[in-house]
């Protein structure tokens, strides 16, 4: 029985140390076209915005990111075609590209991040 005992909180202990070494933080972007150098609702072509994030605390080691796209405003005489992606992730920040191209317009977009570590 001590055994026993022994053996389930040595695993509690792992189990809680290993919880304890993931990190994870998260936030929210919006762009718009009165965001300066927004340019996804003019012209045609392939057109970017990008959008920098800086965590408030550095990570260990470099996180994995996961984007969501929340609210979206587009011109409806066009087609609505929009990429948003993770870029240059480093243990500091990231930076989130947003991009469209034809003849899509987008007026503006919003969405949340969430940085985490394994």
């Amino acid at each position: 029985m001590k055994k026993i005992m022994f053996v389930m909180m040595v695993l509690f202990f792992v189990g809680a140390t290993t919880v304890s070494a993931q990190e994870m933080q998260s936030g929210d972007f919006n762009a718009d076209y009165n965001s300066a150098d927004f340019s996804l609702h003019q012209e045609k072509g392939t057109r970017s915005y990008d959008v920098d994030v800086s965590f408030t605390k550095s990570f260990e080691a470099v996180p994995k990111i996961i984007l969501s796209v929340t609210m979206i405003d587009a011109d409806n005489r066009y087609n609505t075609r929009y990429k948003v992606e993770a870029k240059s992730v480093s243990r500091d920040g990231f930076t989130i590209k947003v991009t469209t191209w034809n003849d899509s317009k987008v007026w503006g977009i919003s969405g949340n991040w969430m940085a985490h570590s394994e």
